[in-house]
């Protein structure tokens, strides 16, 4: 499963969930990405570190949640293997107030950081650039919402036979969607189903 699109919707908190739920491993691509002090890696380096990781879980065969929207960095390493692409796609308002208190926590040091060794500042977060998350969300939602829409084309909309599923809204619709993962993982688990 691959919860991805535009930073700050929430799809690492999800994704953290769906992987509990299922009990399948939880894989965030941030980390994968980024070395400390923001340090990015070449596509070539980012794509080995990713299949390693995807590989090590192959081998397992436990499947995986992974969330990120690194795609044009990543080639198709994950869109060939996964079964369901969430696109979290809920309105600017609604989640722009939660992104901007996280990145407070953050900076004061009571929530972790997206990776090891990566600290924000508060010049970066308050600069209008694309080292602020802030910055960075307010002017690529609509690129956000563009690309999502060319997934869905590509892969297609679940409720179409394809994979993708759109969860836009002020939060009900993910909501009842999580609910429905709960009550499905509960059925299999409790019929004796050990592979969720």
């Amino acid at each position: 499963m691959d919860v991805d699109i535009c930073e700050g919707t929430g799809k690492s908190t999800l994704s953290r969930h769906l992987s509990q739920v299922l009990k399948i491993p939880y894989i965030p691509l941030d980390e994968i990405f980024w070395s400390p002090n923001w340090s990015s890696p070449s596509n070539e380096e980012f794509q080995s570190r990713i299949t390693h990781v995807l590989e090590e879980h192959r081998s397992k065969n436990t499947g995986w949640v992974i969330d990120g929207n690194y795609s044009r960095r990543m080639g198709g390493l994950v869109a060939g293997e996964r079964t369901d692409c969430i696109w979290l796609d809920p309105p600017l308002l609604l989640y722009l107030p939660r992104l901007i208190l996280r990145t407070f926590y953050r900076l004061i040091g009571t929530e972790p950081n997206c990776a090891p060794g990566c600290e924000e500042n508060w010049r970066d977060v308050l600069s209008p650039n694309d080292k602020s998350i802030i910055w960075w969300c307010v002017t690529h939602h609509g690129y956000c919402r563009e690309w999502g829409e060319s997934v869905i084309v590509e892969q297609g909309r679940v409720e179409d036979g394809g994979i993708v599923r759109r969860i836009g809204g002020w939060g009900g619709e993910l909501r009842w969607w999580v609910g429905e993962v709960e009550r499905l993982a509960g059925e299999k688990y409790d019929a004796g189903d050990d592979s969720i």
